[in-house]
């Protein structure tokens, strides 16, 4: 019997690396490995050749009835190819070409989300790329990923095996630009015949060496290394406490740690419109649900649209489902909340809660200010149901509000100008109307329950912020944001009373952007005088509260060009030197959590300021040094920072033809 000519796929990967040696620290070189048997081959020429590594999910589409032929392939990045010939000679319809595409796609993505869980995928357009599988029999699969990756637009295309018949190297070569191989016995029986150990490769080993080759494969002081050459203490420094974010079950032990018996956990967002951001942010909350007994999560959203889903995840409402239960966010900008990732979300959490005890269900709940009129209308509904005369009263006081219309910038305009006079008097007196005699109103009557009559207070609070935000909003820029942050401070307050008085202490998730929870004060904004959620929570309640920041280097980000204009998927450009965010691009870790405590390393080589990016709902990158950067000292701004190198925007579920237009997917993210 021949003996095998590789010991594992390791030893073959070796191998192959010294083959194609003269691809060794060419900086447009990428490795691409069909999973799961060519990673381990891949990772060991990526990392000789100093390349990134990726992986290419190809699924090939099976001939119905005849599994094994080719009829095409579906690929990362929505790429599907048809062997036209074979489709008209066979007469294959189109409906069993898309029922077979649709099961293959759902592997595919299985794969996708497994692998990479939520990065994007390497750009390819005028890279040279190296497929490498552990090798080939028949070659369908990577015939098909050849075709595939040509509609990315590569410059060059090698497919490099250890093994292969060498029918189908001769087939190969008529469709690569080269074909490396080490071993092509004749006959040729199978590819495992060539290995001494062909062990099947598992997920967990795939996502371990994608985390690894990445890291490997970039090479300290890269060309596009935005660090400079004579500063490799700080990159050291920063790399040797960096923890490595692997997708797996485990990514968040330290976090959990930091967090310990917090109350508060904040979780920011350096854009109002990252996929990644909410994905990590949902991933870690359930972990303090279940593991730490967090009860609520507030979020950065309007109460009355937020009080709604509430009712849905603890199974209080009529709503169908989550997409359902959140319609209610139809203000600008409705991104924010009917994503993808918030439907995901929300229904686990009602999953979660249907397992749970009426006292233990979590909450989700609105800390903003902008739903003046969605409020006052809040309010009286709840009254009328319980109290009319109450209601009344109440409808009388805000009628105050109705020569302005529903726009509540006019009324801001107007009486910021001393135009019309406000109706500031009335809406304090409906608040302290509730506040003193609604409880006794509604109890009395017994048909609105204590969560119930918390929502109306809430609403009538924000009644109250909302009329003075925008009646200062014209004037004076600090007083309104200070405004704003405070009223999230004091509805978080408030949230944490109501939860407390079922005698348990209450525990809440906060999500909103960076600009609100990292400190104020470690920012350009605490110079401008202003004050923010972050810095107000952590005066209130001390360390009871853990601050988490998110950055990213490049990708895409769900924003629009104007207020009130349509989303577009923009590219969000490489961050800018002498930022934090091309600090932590170069240490090369691609995702990782830092954690600068005082006295760590961490803490001493970030204690300078530095360019830190903030991205809202609008995302301007002609101006992006003006319009999105503040200075920043990162160890007193949070306690804890995840770096998530390369993302892709948020999916909103309503989209228009801004957001197609500005898709370019196989320039991703390069933005060439």
């Amino acid at each position: 019997m021949r003996k095998p000519a590789f010991h594992d796929r390791a030893d073959a990967g070796r191998a192959l690396a010294g083959r194609l040696s003269a691809y060794a620290s060419d900086p447009d070189v990428t490795v691409l490995a069909l999973p799961r048997g060519g990673v381990p081959v891949a990772a060991e020429v990526a990392r000789a050749l100093r390349a990134p590594l990726d992986v290419f999910v190809v699924r090939k589409l099976g001939v119905p009835g005849n599994e094994e032929l080719a009829m095409g392939a579906i690929a990362s990045g929505g790429i599907r190819t048809l062997n036209a010939d074979l489709v008209d000679a066979l007469r294959i319809p189109p409906h069993a070409i898309d029922a077979v595409a649709a099961r293959e796609q759902r592997e595919l993505e299985r794969r996708e989300r497994l692998y990479r869980g939520g990065r994007a995928p390497a750009d390819l357009r005028g890279r040279t790329v190296i497929l490498v599988d552990d090798g080939l029999a028949t070659g369908a699969t990577m015939l098909a990923a050849i075709e595939a990756v040509r509609l990315r637009r590569p410059a060059h295309l090698v497919v490099a095996v250890p093994t292969a018949s060498r029918e189908t190297l001769a087939r190969l070569k008529r469709e690569a630009d080269a074909v490396v191989c080490i071993d092509s016995p004749e006959p040729f029986r199978f590819v495992g015949a060539s290995y001494a150990d062909f062990a099947q490769t598992s997920d967990e080993e795939v996502r371990r060496l994608l985390g690894d080759g990445g890291a490997a494969a970039k090479p300290e002081g890269d060309a596009d290394d935005p660090v400079p050459a004579d500063d490799p203490a700080l990159v050291a420094a920063l790399r040797q406490e960096a923890i490595r974010l692997t997708g797996g079950p485990r990514d968040y032990d330290a976090l959990m740690e930091l967090i310990g018996e917090a109350r508060l956990a904040l979780l920011g967002e350096a854009t109002h419109g990252t996929q990644d951001f909410y994905r990590e942010r949902a991933e870690i909350t359930k972990r303090l649900i279940r593991e730490k007994g967090f009860g609520a999560v507030a979020i950065e959203a309007d109460w009355p649209d937020a009080w709604r889903v509430n009712r849905y995840v603890r199974g209080e409402s009529e709503d169908l489902d989550a997409v359902e239960a959140l319609s209610g966010f139809r203000r600008f900008p409705t991104w924010l909340w009917r994503n993808t990732e918030m439907v995901a979300f929300v229904e686990w959490l009602r999953r979660h809660n249907a397992t749970q005890p009426e006292e233990g269900r979590v909450g989700l709940y609105g800390i903003d200010l902008y739903s003046l009129h969605a409020s006052m209308k809040a309010v009286v509904t709840t009254l009328a149901a319980v109290d009319p005369a109450a209601a009344a009263q109440a409808r009388a006081r805000y009628a105050c509000f109705d020569r302005f219309g529903e726009d509540s910038q006019v009324y801001g305009f107007m009486t910021g100008l001393k135009l019309a006079p406000s109706c500031e008097a009335e809406v304090v007196a409906q608040l302290a109307a509730l506040q003193r005699r609604a409880a006794d109103s509604l109890a009395r009557t017994g048909s609105a329950d204590r969560d119930e009559l918390f929502s109306a207070e809430q609403n009538a609070s924000v009644v109250r912020t909302a009329e003075e935000y925008y009646r200062t909003m014209f004037l004076r820029e600090v007083s309104s944001w200070n405004l704003r942050d405070t009223h999230m401070a004091d509805c978080i307050g408030a949230l944490i009373a109501h939860l407390g008085r079922s005698g348990r202490a209450a525990k809440v998730a906060i999500w909103a952007h960076n600009s609100h929870l990292g400190d104020a004060r470690a920012t350009q904004m605490g110079a401008r005088g202003e004050i923010n959620l972050g810095q107000l929570l952590r005066e209130r309640h001390g360390r009871a509260v853990v601050r988490i920041g998110f950055t990213t280097y490049s990708g895409t980000v769900a924003a629009a060009s104007d207020w009130g204009a349509p989303v577009e998927r923009k590219r969000v450009r490489p961050a800018l030197p002498g930022s934090h965010e091309a600090l932590f691009h170069a240490l090369g870790l691609g995702r990782f959590c830092l954690i600068p405590a005082p006295g760590t390393r961490a803490a001493a080589a970030l204690h300078e300021g530095r360019l830190q990016r903030a991205i809202g709902v609008i995302y301007r990158p002609e101006t992006e040094r003006q319009s999105h950067y503040v200075e920043a000292r990162l160890p007193e701004q949070f306690e804890a920072v995840l770096h998530l190198d390369e993302t892709r925007a948020i999916e909103p579920l309503e989209t228009g033809v801004a957001w197609e237009a500005g898709e370019v997917p196989e320039t991703f993210p390069a933005g060439l």
